[in-house]
Order: structure tokens, then sequence, then C-alpha cells
């Protein structure tokens, strides 16, 4: 008589099993992530403000090898603005907008990419919270209105918003789309500003610095009145 139980898996099948695991995968995404920071750190990406791009690489050549190490700093944590001015001082405005938001587009689908394949599967099952929860259905069910929304006013944090949106339902197609348009306009600002930063007192200087603070107010703005929609039916409840 054949024996039908069920063979118990090997050594080998249970070490695999726990290395895919969503647990030992988030794990591994917080080992690149910290590998990534650790790595910028000592790199100092930042240099190219004062020392410029090697003077070997000009031309269409160095604005792509620009939005590729534009791309991967960002998905390490490093600010925006910075690679956004020194896009500027290097390239110009025309060139540097270009490679800014080639980066940028960069950035953001490597972190998405991690955060979906790594971290979706252990961190889905954390959202709880009525804020959690909400914020998850916003993106999962409109995607690509949230997204734009977000890249429009500058109020979350770029890699926040890249790992928030890989851990909920958005496809890949609204998030990279909405981050390529909604990022424009800013990125162009700053990159404005860091090829006139030489003079700080020209109307293109003070138009592009002012057109940041007015997006940054306006972000302000957005996120009070959201708070003060959220809490509203709250205070009706309580009365």
């Amino acid at each position: 008589m054949l024996d039908t139980a069920a063979v118990s898996p090997g050594p080998a099948e249970r070490c695999v099993r726990a290395l895919l695991s969503p647990w030992a995968r988030l794990g591994l995404l917080v080992a690149l992530l910290g590998g990534a920071v650790t790595a910028v750190l000592l790199c100092r990406p930042e240099r190219l403000l004062a020392g410029g791009w090697p003077p070997h690489l000009s031309g269409g050549t160095a604005v792509v090898l620009f939005a590729v190490v534009y791309g991967l700093c960002t998905a390490a944590f490093v600010p925006r603005p910075v690679l956004n001015l020194a896009a500027g001082a290097l390239f110009g405005a025309p060139l540097g907008t270009a490679g800014a938001v080639a980066g940028t587009v960069l950035g953001s689908g490597i972190a998405f990419g991690l955060g979906r394949l790594l971290g979706q599967d252990a961190l889905r099952p954390l959202l709880r919270g009525r804020w959690l929860k909400a914020a998850d259905r916003q993106l999962s069910r409109h995607g690509f209105r949230s997204m734009l929304a977000l890249r429009l006013f500058p109020g979350v944090p770029f890699a926040a918003a890249n790992y928030c949106a890989a851990v909920s339902r958005m496809g890949w197609a609204p998030f990279l789309l909405a981050t390529g348009l909604g990022t424009v306009p800013n990125t162009a600002a700053y990159v404005v500003a860091g090829s006139h930063a030489a003079s700080p007192t020209s109307p293109t200087f003070l138009a592009a610095t002012a057109f940041i603070a007015v997006t940054g107010l306006a972000a302000v703005l957005v996120a009070w009145r959201r708070k003060s929609l959220v809490r509203r039916p709250d205070d009706r409840t309580g009365a």
C-alpha cells in the first residue's frame, strides 16, 4: 500500500522558504538601503556642486550618466533639491532639467521596484490604523491622481512617497507617469536656480526661488486643509 502521508520538507527546502519569506525579504531591503546610504555618505555626491563634473565627460553622455547617478542617489535618500541645483550648475537649465527629471523617474522606479518586491508582502498586513488604511486606499484606487498631487505639492518626502506607493496596490504605469509629469515644475525651478546661482539677484533666480517658496506654501496649506477635513467628522460625532 502506497504511503500517502505528506513528506516533511528537508533542511534545504526549509532554508529556501525562510530566505524567501516576507520578513526575510524586508530585512534584505533594509540592508540594501542601509548599504546605499553608507555608500552615499562615503562618496559624497554633493561635491558635484563645488568640484564640477569630470572634464572628459561632456554633452549627452554626461547628462545620461548624471541621470543614472541621480537616480541611484535618490533611491539612497539623497535630497533631490541638492541634485537639482547640481544639475543646473553643471548643465544649465534645459539639459539639467532633462537629466534631473529622467533621474527622478529612474530613482523612483528603483525604489518602487525594491519596495514592491521586498517589502510589500511584509508591510501590507501592518496597515491597520485609520490613517494608514486611508492612505493605502487612496493610493490603490486613485493612483495616478494621488501621486500627481504628491509630486506637484512637495509636502511628503520623495523617498517616503516612493515606498508608500510600493506597499499600496498602485500600478507601475500610473506611478511612473505621475512622477514624470508631477516633478517637472518643481525640478525645473531648482535647476534654473542652480544655473543662475552665480547671480542671485537676477530676475530669473528670484523668479525660480519665488516659485519654490510658493509651491512649498501651497503644500502646507493643502496638508492643513486635508487635516481639518479629516477631523471634522470626529468633531461632529463627539458633539
